[in-house]
């Protein structure tokens, strides 16, 4: 081919690429036509496209949010309703099969079909009224004009001939399911308790699950009980705490369970470095004298990110038209999730209750048995239409009494049969039921309107009432100095246990006997010291009444924010702001004194001991004492714990591990410092000096043999991967959707939570995926960052626009007045009702 031939070749090929690519930009600017409008609605945005709505009526104000959504991210949406609905493989096929079953089993789609018909008039309305507005985008785009992603998957056997269906009410709903699933139970915990039951005595698996440090590390509230009323009061009470029964029945064959279930997609990002940091402060502590709210939900790092920015404005606020919100919100789902209105401000982080149980059910066929009778499960067939095949998939769900056999999604069931007859105990065999309270139809969409229009403290608590599933620890303040804390959601009272583990299913003293009140659920209302946190640790003390649960956060972050507080002085927005970067490891300021007494004699290795020794356990990105101690660290606990624990179980490095190793180096002579790989019985200190030789070596073979040029961000960086298309192995296509790496500080239980898991490696796995600072006494003083950016176009100037922001540590004003708004406007587009 000649030179002139191959250069108008590469050029056709480019402007091809660049077409693609610049096809499915929105427009930003402009009049658009939307069908059954009231009036017009304006949309303003921002240089970060972050869209304000003024609308006349609810309903054009969610119709708007819907075309927006749609515009900024309908293949994030659609690929979010793909899997909450069981259907992920009729895009991108056989791969996706299990994922389906497993989701499709659960049944997240049918409880959603379900709650349509719990909510009220209203909010019934606004969802139909959403998914007029995506449907009217639908309506004028397609294939890649929707999405680049939509012209890669055309590429795929099936993929020309792929139309997605009009939006419903039914999978707004269903996203909160997926939100239910990664925030809610702690099915992995009685997973991995389980494994190791099989492997060790009770009291060495109690070890690896310690007690709540409560003489360290505060709760939410010092203070709380439930009261003779049967309503929750922080007045002390004398009250034995419950203790739970730990059944010893095992169940070995779970890992295809387990494994399925850490297959589903990231989508809030479930499993390591979940959590959340959230606080509020009265006018006590600021500089204003009015509250100041901050929130930074920890979830995993996708691209785009897991949020988008809005404002719903109505242009006149009253008891027709009440929304006046602004915040962060789910592609998909209308409203704000978490932001402030006219006169109240949220936040939530993760209460994270015990509500899922597993249950080992005695099968024969299709029948259960229970209470020494055999009886009949309910069964449902479920289809699955799968990319590049001509066949559908079809299986067979069974649900017992508990809830539906996730033990059918694989061959855990055929395995555990076989499993229980080697052993001799069970003469049939038996499967897995999973008890979830999100599979019992709620009403959490209405919460969700009702707190985007509350104006105090009691209608927030009337809409908290509401919000069944996930239960989230809820922090609010008000225009008129009050800041409250609320615990809501369905939390199961078990009749014996503490769902700590697998339980027979046929015996009926296991099952639930209902849900703990509302009133007795944590709550309080301008504490006397005017200062709430929560970042996941226990709620209450001891003295409370009912079992909410036994796997808190251990309360590293939630304290070190307590103690920053209390130093601070008078708070702004900035200071606040301030504390979410707060890069202290306190597992360090407890590890690092022993660590220093260790004796070495070779110069080369003491090298690395000696960055310890003046370092304030802060861990920015340029740090080289972080980056050598977090390498100490991982080898640390890869010494005391991979000879003795299964793979699967292997310490992740978290705030569990933090009060794991507590523990022990009070322990020198523990059988857990013992390395069984050796022949020689290892104390606390052979495994301490062993773990500071084998980072020494290991960080000059990852960065360099001077300490001088270490630095944890080099180790510790964070890739933002497309939840789909990122993930193809095929590097040209990866390119076109990920961005990254970044060097980041923080880590894992600190409060800037960079989580990692010490099991695989340095790689950032979850992040704060938005922060926000809200001020009460000027809304306009506000600031917000999201972890990219509002557009989840690739190559959009939106996509990635706020990362480097947040990568620095910085923040953008919160425009909410109408004034503000105008001062930032870069585009504008008008929705019209189409002339008859």
């Amino acid at each position: 081919m000649s030179g002139i031939a191959l250069a108008t070749l590469l050029v056709v090929i480019a402007g091809t690429v660049v077409f693609v690519v610049r096809h499915s930009f929105p427009t930003y600017d402009g009049t658009i036509e939307l069908t059954g409008l009231d009036g017009d609605v304006e949309v303003i945005r921002d240089a970060n496209g972050i869209p304000q709505i003024y609308a006349d009526s609810p309903s054009d104000l969610f119709a708007a949010q819907g075309y927006v959504h749609a515009q900024d991210r309908f293949f994030e949406m659609d690929f979010r309703r793909h899997v909450t609905a069981g259907r992920l493989s009729e895009l991108f096929g056989a791969d996706a099969l299990e994922t389906d079953k497993f989701v499709r089993t659960l049944g997240w789609r049918k409880v959603a079909e379900k709650e349509l018909g719990l909510l009220s008039p209203s909010t019934r309305q606004y969802l139909d009224d959403y998914a007029r507005g995506v449907n009217a985008y639908l309506d004028t785009h397609n294939g890649s004009g929707l999405s680049l992603e939509y012209a890669v998957l055309s590429l795929q056997p099936g993929g020309r001939n792929y139309v997605p269906e009009p939006w419903t009410a039914a999978d707004s709903l269903a996203w909160l399911k997926a939100m239910a699933w990664d925030l809610g139970g702690n099915m992995d915990e009685e997973i991995t308790r389980t494994k190791l039951v099989a492997a060790f005595p009770a009291r060495n698996i109690e070890s690896l699950y310690p007690p709540y440090p409560y003489d360290r590390n505060e709760p939410i509230m010092s203070t709380g009980a439930v009261g003779s009323d049967g309503k929750f009061t922080t007045a002390p009470i004398a009250s034995e705490a419950r203790r739970g029964m730990l059944t010893k029945d095992l169940l070995k064959s779970l890992d295809t369970v387990d494994k399925v279930a850490k297959g589903l997609p990231q989508l809030l990002g479930r499993g390591d470095g979940i959590g959340s940091n959230s606080w509020v402060v009265s006018g006590d502590h600021t500089t204003t004298g009015k509250p100041l709210l901050a929130n930074d939900p920890h979830l995993g790092a996708t691209m785009p990110g897991i949020w988008t920015q809005v404002g719903l404005h109505c242009n006149n606020v009253s008891r027709s038209c009440p929304y006046d919100v602004s915040g962060f919100s789910f592609s998909g789902l209308p409203g704000v999730v978490i932001g402030h209105n006219n006169a109240i401000s949220w936040g939530f982080t993760n209460l994270d209750p015990d509500v899922t149980d597993l249950y080992l059910e005695r099968v024969d066929g299709n029948n259960a048995l229970y209470n020494n009778k055999w009886r009949a499960m309910t069964t449902r067939e479920e289809t699955f239409k799968v990319a590049g095949q001509d066949e559908p998939v079809k299986i067979t769900v069974r649900e017992t009494r508990h809830g539906p056999l996730i033990s059918d999604v694989g061959e855990d069931q055929r395995e555990t049969g076989e499993t229980a007859a080697k052993q001799g105990k069970y003469p049939n065999a038996y499967g897995v039921a999973i008890q979830w309270t999100a599979l019992k139809p709620g009403r959490t969409a209405d919460a969700l309107f009702a707190i985007n229009r509350a104006q105090n403290w009691t209608q927030f608590r009337a809409a908290a009432k509401l919000f069944q599933v996930p239960s989230q620890n809820l922090v609010y303040a008000d225009t008129e100095g009050h800041i409250g804390y609320q615990a809501p959601g369905l939390i199961p009272i078990r009749k014996t246990g503490r769902g700590d583990w697998p339980v027979p299913g046929w015996d009926p003293k296991y099952h639930w006997t209902g849900y703990i009140p509302f009133d007795a659920l944590p709550s309080e209302f301008d504490p006397a010291d005017g200062v709430i946190v929560t970042a996941n640790q226990a709620v209450v003390p001891r003295t409370y009444t009912y079992y909410l649960t036994n796997d808190w956060d251990y309360g590293f972050r939630s304290q070190q924010i307590v103690d920053r507080i209390k130093a601070a002085g008078k708070l702004d927005a900035n200071a606040m702001a301030s504390i979410q970067l707060d890069t202290k490891n306190r597992a360090a300021e407890m590890l690092v004194p022993y660590l220093l007494q260790i004796g070495i004699d070779d110069d080369f290795q003491r090298q690395g001991q000696d960055q310890l020794r003046s370092w304030d356990f802060t861990q920015p990105p340029d740090s080289a004492a972080a980056a050598y101690f977090n390498v100490v660290w991982r080898n640390l606990l890869a010494l005391t714990f991979h000879d003795q624990l299964p793979e699967g179980t292997w310490p992740d490095g978290g705030s569990r591990w933090f009060e794991v190793i507590h523990t022990l180096l009070g322990q020198p002579n523990s059988g857990w410092w013992d390395d069984l790989r050796t022949p020689q019985h290892e104390s606390r200190d052979d495994i301490l000096r062993e773990a500071l030789v084998d980072a020494r070596q290991e960080i000059t073979q990852k960065m360099a043999r001077e300490p001088s040029n270490w630095e944890w961000g080099r180790l510790h960086k964070l890739t933002l991967t497309n939840q789909t298309l990122g993930k193809s192995g095929i590097g040209v296509v990866d390119k076109l959707f990920n961005r990254g790496p970044y060097e980041l500080g923080g880590g894992s239980s600190i409060v800037d939570a960079t989580a990692w898991d010490a099991s695989k490696g340095y790689t950032v796995t979850a992040t704060p995926s938005m922060r926000m600072v809200v001020d009460l006494s000027d809304f306009d003083k506000s600031r917000w960052i999201n972890l990219t950016g509002v557009s989840g176009h690739a190559f959009s100037s939106n996509y990635t626009d706020q990362t480097d922001l947040w990568v620095r540590g910085e923040t953008l004003p919160w425009a909410y007045t109408k004034g503000a708004v105008e001062a930032a406007r870069e585009h504008t587009v008008t929705f019209t009702t189409p002339e008859p």
